[in-house]
């Protein structure tokens, strides 16, 4: 088992060898296309996070400061504008854009952290956590 287990790991490790620069490549190219998509509707990306959908995203909104909140809405409201009119953000605007900026990650990495920490605990959630 113990000879098995070894030449897994070697042969693991040498296929991530191979294939290192063909993921870093294709993760580089495919971040770039990501975030020129989101430039065109001025949208960040984690403003694509629902908070109706998820309910440590929703935590993590109900957290975070009025203004940053306002910009996201207001930021959703003009995408979907311009998507329903069938354009794009003018390209001077568009090189404004800060598309991977987190605003929200942060916050979530923090609800989530404290969710994982109150399971090991074995403590109840301060706040229900039901989808509607």
């Amino acid at each position: 088992a113990t000879t098995t287990t070894t030449t897994t790991t070697m042969v693991l490790k040498s296929v991530q060898a191979i294939f290192r620069p063909f993921y870093n490549s294709f993760r580089a190219a495919y971040r770039e296309r990501v975030a020129n998509d989101l430039k065109k509707y001025g949208l960040r990306y984690d403003d694509l996070l629902d908070p109706s959908g998820n309910m440590d995203v929703a935590a993590a909104m109900s957290r975070l400061p009025q203004e940053v909140l306002d910009a996201r809405n207001q930021r959703l409201k003009r995408a979907l504008d311009i998507s329903l009119k069938h354009v794009y953000l003018p390209k001077d605007l568009q090189a404004k854009q800060t598309p991977l900026e987190p605003y929200l990650r942060p916050m979530l990495r923090q609800v989530q952290a404290e969710m994982k920490e109150r399971k090991m605990l074995g403590t109840k959630k301060p706040y229900d956590r039901q989808l509607p």
